[in-house]
């Protein structure tokens, strides 16, 4: 599969030529452990962005890939959690120092920082979970010593769609994000294609509130903390009768989950990154499902790579085919759910990776 990049990207994601995508499109990293006894003098080092890494989302499982990464290298990975933006190039600043030989950073907020860094220091190894590192357009990373871990979530977010507009009693579904970044967008893109295409089929006309798929835009908190802010946007859609939301942007769920509580009624929430129930058995029964990104896996790939000398800059992107992106299991939602849609959702995932359905993206073919 040829993954092309259809439209310019924000904060730091951008277009990759098509001999980097073509190399993208590789298997889902494979688990494969480094050589047992071996003293190492490595140093794997990683930073968070604002949402810490104890998120629940893809901050803790970048963090657990590359624990277990360094676990299995017999090494102690060094971490810093940034509390807001402006911490980002300092603590990028501050593992160098230390003299990491590889360092993760979490999200395309850091992605600016993250060049700069691996273009003053060519020796050591960066990885960046969930952005191109393209910051100038050109098609092209703009570092030879960064390696991208990015996700079409579109694909993955369809499904959830198709399976919100299949549960949903109302008729109702509701989206928002942190900030109109493609790396949020791109799921709420993708829950609106697959509403449409469950109405489609089925002849019922679900509405999505909060994502505008011509405009590209939709309704965004401003930012990723669990504040009031996220609060009193998950409740004004909310207040429009949706019985499902999607909220799009880390620790903004658990503003939505205390908005969800307080109304009342049976409402349905879908995570982001990681399975919720598993990760904040919290809010487990609040969970339809979530849109899952293989990022923990292929933390742990790029990390034990870079121990074992064998870093690639291979850019890492995750497809239904290849198993880096998908939804969790319905869980205690289960029995709620109508008997024939995770049979439809299987047939789905089938067409999407033949072709035979095609799902807009920024990194759709």
């Amino acid at each position: 599969m040829k993954v092309t990049i259809k439209k310019a990207a924000l904060g730091g994601l951008a277009m990759f030529g098509a001999a980097v995508l073509l190399a993208g499109c590789a298997a889902a990293p494979e688990e494969n452990g480094g050589d047992e006894g071996e003293a190492r003098d490595f140093l794997p080092c990683m930073v968070s962005d604002a949402g810490g890494f104890d998120d629940k989302s893809f901050n803790q499982l970048g963090f657990e890939g590359a624990t277990r990464a360094a676990d299995e290298l017999g090494v102690e990975l060094t971490e810093v959690q940034s509390d807001s933006e402006t911490d980002y190039a300092p603590n990028i600043t501050s593992l160098v120092d230390q003299g990491c030989n590889v360092i993760v950073t979490v999200g395309f907020a850091l992605s600016a920082a993250t060049v700069e860094a691996a273009t003053a220091n060519p020796d050591i190894n960066f990885v960046i979970i969930d952005d191109a590192a393209d910051n100038d357009f050109d098609g092209e990373i703009d570092a030879p010593n960064i390696k991208p871990i990015i996700f079409d979530t579109a694909q993955a977010a369809f499904l959830a769609g198709y399976a919100a507009a299949a549960y949903s009693k109302t008729g109702v579904v509701g989206t928002f994000g942190g900030m109109n970044f493609p790396t949020v967008s791109i799921f709420m893109d993708g829950f609106a294609q697959g509403v449409e295409y469950h109405n489609t089929e089925k002849g019922t006309a679900v509405k999505v509130l909060g994502w505008d798929p011509a405009a590209q835009d939709g309704v965004f908190t401003g930012g990723f903390e669990a504040n009031d802010t996220a609060r009193n946007t998950a409740q004004g859609l909310i207040d429009q009768n949706v019985d499902v939301l999607l909220p799009v942007g880390g620790p903004i769920y658990q503003s939505a989950a205390a908005a969800i509580r307080e109304a009342g009624r049976e409402i349905a929430m879908i995570g982001v990154d990681a399975d919720f129930t598993e990760t904040d058995p919290s809010v487990a029964d609040l969970m339809l499902t979530s849109i899952l990104k293989g990022i923990d896996v292929g933390t742990y790939d790029a990390v034990l790579a870079a121990g074992n000398d064998e870093f690639d800059t291979t850019p890492f992107v995750g497809t239904l085919e290849n198993e880096g992106v998908g939804i969790a299991p319905f869980h205690d939602f289960e029995s709620k759910v109508p008997a024939e849609l995770q049979g439809e959702l299987d047939d789905l995932k089938a067409a999407i990776i033949a072709g035979e359905i095609e799902v807009t993206s920024y990194l759709a073919e």
